[in-house]
């Protein structure tokens, strides 16, 4: 079959799905939208994150409190803004498990998006005045958002989708995510230098706002599930704000996902750690930073769309989870085999790339396919916990990890990631056992 063919066949199957389930068009407008105004702002992160400017990224009482103690923060910069980052993740952790414990989703999840869009307002104001200090407000704030934004999409989609309906559809779904994390770094580097970062805020508040109307539509559609399966996913679920991490530690199959969740951000924290040194020795500015890493998020996101657009419904609908969260694990040992042997700057950026790629393409779509599978505490409690405490555990571990290693060169710290994706590789089998003995369809359990 020819290429324009087989593009023909694809688009397609997608305008067929769009037919019989029109709750996927606003679902994928919905994660268009949110990572569109997510990867607005991640190349800004990203630079404060790489800056050599201690003055613009942290206030003046924190570089004081480094300077009287003789510790150079130029040379920790990445570290203390994911320790900072960790703490600030443990404090809203709780918070979050109030919210959904007491509130229903018709009410917090608008009251989560409309928290984001004013924020952003304000960090408009922020960067406008340039107040010491920002640099580090505005990256703790990025992954928080980060973190909690797409937990809840997740989340929200299992409530709207079945099973067997996450199988057909997710794919289509992360290409939209896809998309829209090609769109948000074309904006950026497009404007960064020419409107400045405080206009970029505006941006993103306004993808925000549009993923508002799309939580509302879908609202719908999730309710009628719930009807025609006899669970009631509109009320509180009522709890402890700790029930997460108790689910974690009871059951097995959460277990095996919060090991896979940290040991991945282990691995991609070595690789963003090291991508940070090249940025900070090859550009100047926070604008030059900026359109650096937005030049490499467009790379990793036309990478996941191919991926997304070939291989990801078809493996899903055909195999199942099996090829699709294993063969990306092949890739990360090979990956971190050649860096091992040779981790020149340029290898160093092509598996972060395909990496990326891989973890937005296939283990993500492949692991949120399970939380369809499970009841609503699973998916907004324990979820919720393992894309925070764990994630960003994983996060403040080995980027402080990379720091100790680089000490013995390039080779030591990719020998070391080349073990930790190895043991990575372990859990994901071990996931997949657990996922075998799910039910199709969840089974209400009582809050906790």
């Amino acid at each position: 079959m020819s290429q324009p063919a087989a593009a023909s066949g694809r688009l397609e199957r997608f305008r067929a799905a769009l037919g019989e389930s029109p709750q996927l068009l606003w679902s994928f407008l919905y994660f268009f939208c949110l990572l569109s105004g997510y990867y607005v702002l991640r190349p800004v992160r990203d630079a404060m994150g790489a800056s050599s400017d201690v003055a613009a990224v942290f206030p003046p009482v924190l570089i004081g409190f480094f300077a009287e103690r003789g510790i150079p923060l130029k040379e920790l910069v990445l570290q203390v803004l994911s320790t900072c980052t960790f703490l600030l993740i443990l404090l809203a952790q709780p918070l979050y498990g109030a919210l959904v414990s007491r509130f229903p989703r018709r009410v917090f999840l608008p009251a989560l998006f409309g928290f984001f869009i004013t924020c952003l307002l304000g960090f408009y104001i922020l960067f406008h005045s340039d107040i010491a200090g920002r640099g580090m407000v505005f990256f703790l704030w990025v992954t928080v958002f980060n973190v909690f934004s797409v937990s809840v999409f997740w989340a929200f989609m299992a409530d709207v989708f079945s099973s067997t309906d996450a199988r057909k559809y997710y794919g289509y779904i992360g290409a939209a995510g896809t998309i829209g994390a090609f769109t948000g770094p074309i904006i950026t580097r497009t404007l960064a230098e020419q409107v400045g970062l405080a206009n970029l805020m505006l941006v993103s508040a306004g993808f925000l706002a549009l993923c508002m109307l799309c939580i509302l539509r879908l609202r719908r559609w999730a309710v009628l599930r719930e009807v025609k399966s006899g669970r009631d996913n509109e009320s509180a679920m009522g709890g402890d704000i700790l029930a997460g991490l108790k689910l974690i530690a009871k059951e097995p199959l959460l277990r095996w996902l919060a090991v896979m969740v940290f040991l991945g951000v282990g691995v991609g924290q070595l690789l963003y750690n090291q991508q940070a040194e090249i940025a900070r020795t090859a550009f100047s500015t926070a604008e030059a930073r900026t359109a650096y890493y937005a030049g490499i998020d467009i790379a990793v996101n036309v990478l996941t769309l191919v991926v997304q657009l070939l291989f990801t419904r078809a493996l899903l609908s055909r195999y199942g989870l099996l090829p699709v969260l294993m063969v990306p694990m092949v890739v990360l040992l090979l990956g971190f085999a050649v860096l091992t042997a040779s981790p020149l700057p340029i290898v160093v950026g092509i598996v972060q790339v395909v990496t990326r790629s891989n973890e937005f393409s296939l283990l993500k779509p492949g692991r949120e396919t399970i939380y369809t599978r499970v009841d609503r505490q699973w998916r907004y409690k324990a979820g919720a916990a393992i894309d925070t405490a764990f994630y960003r555990g994983g996060e403040i571990s080995f980027s402080w990890i990379y720091k100790a290693l680089s000490m013995f060169g390039a080779h030591v710290v990719f020998g070391v990631g080349l073990i930790v994706a190895g043991l990575m590789t372990t859990s994901v089998w071990r996931l997949l056992r657990e996922e075998r003995k799910l039910p199709e369809e969840p089974m209400q359990r009582e809050p906790g």
